[in-house]
């Protein structure tokens, strides 16, 4: 009997746990290996209760062949820990599936700059947008998205990365033949979709918080776009920052109840992120074949030119009949001495702390005496307002020119 049928058989047991199955894997080596095992063997198993043990002990493979026979009409690649396509990323986790189900193709992981965009289902047109510009720009960036196809911003990311003609993943809280919808079959022909049950799985409300080990575990990076404070949203951040992740986390109105929770990822320490290349800049060093910075703006977030600036190439006169280069001046020219007279007292002194050279955001809050949520805090509204930007490695730069 191929080693695959054992696999399946280990993934539909619908009463194991996720964590009981991990055990398994990693006290047997295989699920060829569990299947054969022995009850007291099973039994003693740390991670794997009585019950689940006499479950184990039955070794009923009548839904085996009811599953591939479902997998081959849908499609489906059946990858398992044992495959070489199975990433290893994925596989460190504390509990990786046993068994992926795929439809689409899955690119080669762990060669990926892999993001994860989420949050909320309620999402405010700000939200929406944002969601879709920030996925657009990693994927055009050379990022891989990873969304949860869910209403709101999961589903605005991967509409944003399919618009830049990337990469996106579709990491499914359900079976597949329940995320048949036309925004799946559009990641489906451009990436993958990816679900650890088995077809005719009936859906749990678990099964939504289950799948975040593994949209977390499948990414290096993940950035929260807007959440309330009770939120999936901060448990899928908890999620990551367990994993060891970077989390990003997108600004929002301070009195927007709908901000409220990632206004305090940002309190407790998470990147700020306004746009595409705050994010994939902190992982350029590491994927420097696969990571570029792209000015691409995202399609129908085109800011449309003043109604009277001068046609392209022309120059404008001044009152004085003196000609004025019709060149935007970039923030990094902001004139300084006109933007510390707008500045806070700990912006003031946040501004001080920060050398010529990228500053540790660590050395900022040492040198200013300021709390480390203030810190973060003030340097995202001054991020957004263009006086800073990040750079990696968690470090923050001035964005201005120093007269002498």
């Amino acid at each position: 009997m191929s080693a695959v049928k054992y696999w399946i058989w280990l993934s539909a047991l619908d009463t194991l746990s996720v964590r009981a199955k991990a055990a398994l894997i990693r006290r047997f080596g295989d699920a060829e290996s569990v299947f054969f095992a022995p009850r007291d063997a099973l039994a003693q198993c740390d991670g794997v209760s009585a019950s689940e043990s006499a479950v184990l002990s039955r070794r009923d493979l009548t839904r085996v062949d009811e599953i591939l026979a479902d997998c081959a009409e849908q499609h489906l690649s059946i990858i398992t820990m044992q495959d070489a396509l199975y990433p290893k990323r994925l596989k460190s986790i504390y509990a990786p599936p046993v068994v992926l189900y795929v439809r689409g193709h899955l690119p080669q992981i762990d060669d990926e700059a892999v993001i994860a965009v989420v949050g909320t289902r309620s999402a405010s047109p700000y939200g929406l947008k944002m969601g879709r510009q920030i996925a657009y720009e990693i994927a055009s960036c050379g990022g891989i998205v990873v969304s949860g196809l869910t209403h709101g911003i999961d589903a605005a990311a991967a509409r944003g990365a399919m618009a830049a003609d990337g990469i996106c993943l579709g990491v499914l809280g359900t079976a597949h033949e329940q995320q048949d919808g036309e925004l799946a079959m559009k990641v489906c022909r451009r990436g993958a979709l990816i679900s650890e049950y088995a077809p005719g799985r009936v859906s749990q409300r678990s099964f939504f918080r289950e799948r975040n080990r593994i949209s977390a575990g499948l990414s290096v990076g993940a950035v929260a776009v807007e959440a309330p404070e009770k939120s999936g949203t901060l448990l899928f951040s908890a999620e990551a920052l367990e994993q060891g992740r970077e989390v990003f986390a997108v600004p929002g109105n301070a009195d927007a109840p709908g901000c409220r929770g990632t206004n305090s990822l940002l309190k407790d320490g998470a990147t700020p992120a306004t746009c595409g290349w705050d994010v994939m800049a902190e992982f350029a060093a590491r994927f420097p074949d696969k990571i570029r910075r792209s000015a691409a703006l995202c399609p129908e977030q085109t800011p449309p030119a003043p109604a009277d600036a001068p046609p392209a190439g022309e120059t404008a006169r001044r009152a004085d009949g003196k000609k004025e280069i019709d060149k935007e001046k970039s923030v990094e020219y902001i004139d300084l001495r006109t933007q510390l007279g707008l500045l806070s007292e700990a912006q003031l002194k946040i501004v001080s702390a920060i050398e010529k050279e990228p500053t540790h955001i660590d050395d900022i809050v040492e040198k200013t005496g300021l709390g480390a949520a203030t810190v973060l805090t003030q340097l995202t509204v001054m991020t957004v307002k263009g006086l800073v930007r990040r750079v990696p490695g968690n470090r923050v730069v001035l964005n201005v020119k120093r007269r002498p």
